[in-house]
């Protein structure tokens, strides 16, 4: 296993066998297959384009897989760049806790060409327990799109609830116990609302409001793309518009509540 960091050297993996490269280009030289997980659009070109860009060190007919949750558009773009070099391509964005990476127990969210997907199956089988496969390149995507914005809506909307019941004068470690229990429960609303309810936001953070606000702005993007109305999500959004500012830190997603604990009446 090779890997390109461009910050301190990834000591883990070093003591487990890894080969630290100097460039995405060295990692993948001679490799049948790689996986990029990044952090958003700018990232991901960075890494797979350019002279020392993975693209450039990947021969005819290796694998070009990339988990990161990035914008409808440059997956479409990244997908053709591959396969003008003659690479199979897979979008293969990822669901799940760190915990689950850690396991190998992620699901990933496919979208590629059937032979291509059964090709880097044994690969892709280490790294998550579920292969959900959407369709042809970028439907993975567009799934992962459309269910982070629906967890965005429904962190959201957890967190108006819960400063409902701050208002309402009702404990909100039962509040947070009820509706996870309750027809409202979802993964989403039982691990933000016991947070919310503990005022705890910092660690472990799972997933910042920065990645949740870049993952709502790439599924907004493509449902204009659509035609589709989404009043639901755009409300989501500014309210994680308003979490980053008020929160530039490291923070988890779950500090929502307190953009709603400052609202008073919205009309």
């Amino acid at each position: 296993m090779r890997c390109s960091c461009s910050t301190a050297p990834p000591d883990a993996l070093v003591a487990a066998g890894a080969r630290r490269c100097a460039t995405p280009r060295e990692a993948c030289a001679g490799a049948a297959a790689v996986l990029v997980m990044v952090a958003d659009d700018a990232a991901s070109r960075s890494v797979w384009l350019g002279p020392d860009g993975a693209l450039a060190g990947l021969a005819d007919g290796a694998l070009a897989i990339e988990c990161s949750t990035l914008s409808h558009a440059w997956v479409l773009e990244l997908s053709a760049s591959a396969c003008a070099r003659g690479l199979r391509y897979l979008d293969a964005p990822v669901t799940g806790l760190p915990e689950q990476a850690a396991t190998g127990e992620l699901t990933l969210l496919l979208g590629a060409e059937h032979a291509d997907l059964e090709a880097a199956r044994p690969l892709l089988s280490t790294v998550g327990r579920r292969l959900i496969h959407f369709g042809p390149v970028g439907a993975g995507t567009a799934y992962k799109l459309l269910v982070n914005l629906l967890g965005a809506v429904q962190i959201a909307s957890a967190a108006e609830a819960m400063a409902f019941a701050e208002r309402a004068g009702l404990d909100s470690r039962q509040v947070a116990e009820a509706l996870g229990s309750g027809q409202a429960a979802s993964p989403q609303v039982i691990r933000n609302t016991r947070r919310m309810a503990e005022g705890r936001h910092e660690n472990p953070i799972h997933f910042t409001p920065q990645l949740r606000l870049k993952d709502i702005e790439y599924a907004l993007a493509l449902a204009r793309e659509l035609g589709l109305g989404t009043p639901f999500g755009r409300v989501a959004h500014e309210c994680f518009r308003e979490l980053c500012a008020l929160a530039p830190g490291a923070v988890n997603e779950s500090a929502i509540i307190d953009v709603l604990r400052l609202r008073r009446i919205w009309v």
